[in-house]
Order: C-alpha cells, then structure tokens, then sequence
C-alpha cells in the first residue's frame, strides 16, 4: 500500500473540484520516456493482436456472412476493432500500468513529494494512457489501410475521437486503480466489466441482433458510443447520432474522473 501523504497546500478536502492545469505535463513526459525505450515490443502488441483478431474472424468468418450495416463483416469487424482496441489500451495502461506505478514501484509516492499535486498527477496518467491508445489506433488505421479494407480520407477524423474516447475509458480504469489492493482486482474488473462492454457495443455484431430489452441497454453504454463514432469515420460515413455520442461520452468521463480523483485522493493523502 502507497504510504499516505500530507495534503498539498490549497486542498482542504478531498471533493474540492479538480484543479486543471499544466503542471500534468511532466508526468506525461516521464511515462513516455519510459514507454520508449520498450517502442518495439509496444508496437508487436499494438498490432499482432488486433491483426489476429481481423484476420480470424474478419476473413475467416466473414467470408461466410453476408453483409452487415451495408459494408462486408470484414469492415464491420475492422472499424469496430479500432473502438475496441483503443479502450483496451487506455484500460491496460491506467490499470496494471498505473497500479505497478502507484503500488509497485512507488512512482507516485515519488511525484506527490514534488511540487505535484494528485490532480496533475492523475491528470497525466489520463493523457498519458490516451496518447498511447491512440498510437494503437493509429497502428491499427494503417493496418486497415494496408490490406485495402478501407482507405477513406474522412478516417483520418478517428484518431482525434480515439484521443478523446480513451480520455473517457482511461478515467473510468482509474476508479478501480484507486481501490485495487492487489492486481487480482484489476483482473476481475476486466472479466467482468470491461469484456461484457466490448461484446454488447457492436463490435462483432451489430446490436439488431440482440434482445429488445438488452439492446436499450446497450444503446447507453459508453463503449457503444465509442464504435458508434469510430465504425462510420473509419469507413468514410458520418456518424449517426455524433452529438448524443459526445455528449454521452463527455457525462460519463467526467463523472469518472471526478469519482476517481476522489479515491485517489483518500487513498494517497491524509
């Protein structure tokens, strides 16, 4: 467990509003550096995984199913996969990542003895984990491009909704890393939560197919909203309910950064 430390001067209470600033630069630098010295393994992972994944289902699968939304399974599943690998990539790095940094190794304990408060502390892990999962989505956009599965200019718009959904699914983890006292949490999270997300969002099937009730449901998670603004970008489209999508986005990560600046705040201060 982080040992706690004194409250930074100006905080009298763990729910004061979140105080954004640019002093989260250096901490976004410092986990950049280090990510680079481990580019080319970073970069296999970015794009084996998500190759398989296309390829297994997208030729192999699709090659069996008719069209879907208009376009072929193979371009359904590649759009859709670029939505889901970018939330697994901010979700990787503000969970193992930030708990081995928070827990493991200290890092935090370090940067809070520093002129840092938990608010830029916790602002850069966010825009660090952000960062990262739009290289992954770029990886994966050149992927696309490469096999000709769609080489449409309007896709070049998915990397800015990549930043911004990973913004959103970044703050979400960080609620979990906040109360984790062991990866053994962050594993269950990911079984139980953040998979049942990826399978009811659209990813690999559309959600026509699902029961009446469940579709409603689905319609409201923010993972669905993520590959709702992704999937037409990426295939030269315009999204369908573009406002609704960012607006859903935007309420649910900023509630969940609040909620997670919150627990980390009791968690690391007196």
């Amino acid at each position: 467990m982080s040992a706690a430390l004194p409250l930074q001067s100006g905080r009298t209470s763990r729910w004061a509003p979140p105080r954004l600033s640019a002093r989260f630069v250096p901490v976004w630098r410092r986990n950049f550096l280090v990510w680079r010295k481990l580019f080319v393994e970073r970069l296999l992972t970015n794009v084996i995984e998500p190759l398989l994944t296309i390829v297994a289902f997208g030729y192999g699968l699709g090659s069996l199913l008719p069209e879907v939304d208009g376009v072929s399974y193979l371009q359904f599943l590649a759009s859709g996969a670029i939505a889901m690998s970018v939330m697994y990539s901010a979700k990787f790095e503000s969970l193992w990542g930030a708990f081995s940094r928070m827990h493991v190794q200290k890092t935090w304990d370090a940067i809070l003895h520093t002129p840092l408060a938990v608010d830029d502390l916790l602002l850069g892990e966010i825009f660090w984990a952000a960062s990262k999962a739009t290289f992954t989505g770029l990886c994966i956009l050149v992927m696309i491009w490469v096999l000709g599965i769609a080489r449409e200019p309007s896709s070049l718009l998915v990397l800015p909704a990549a930043f911004f959904i990973a913004l959103v699914f970044s703050a979400m983890a960080l609620i979990v890393n906040a109360v984790a006292r062991s990866y053994d949490l962050l594993s269950n999270y990911f079984t139980v939560v953040v998979m049942p997300l990826v399978f009811l969002s659209g990813v690999y099937f559309p959600l026509s197919q699902l029961p009446p009730w469940l579709r409603e449901v689905a319609r409201w998670l923010p993972m669905t909203a993520a590959v709702d603004l992704v999937r037409p970008l990426a295939l030269g489209r315009s999204p369908a309910h573009p406002v609704r999508d960012v607006l859903l986005l935007s309420v649910f990560g900023l509630l969940c950064y609040y909620v997670a600046l919150v627990l980390t705040r009791r968690r690391l201060l007196k």
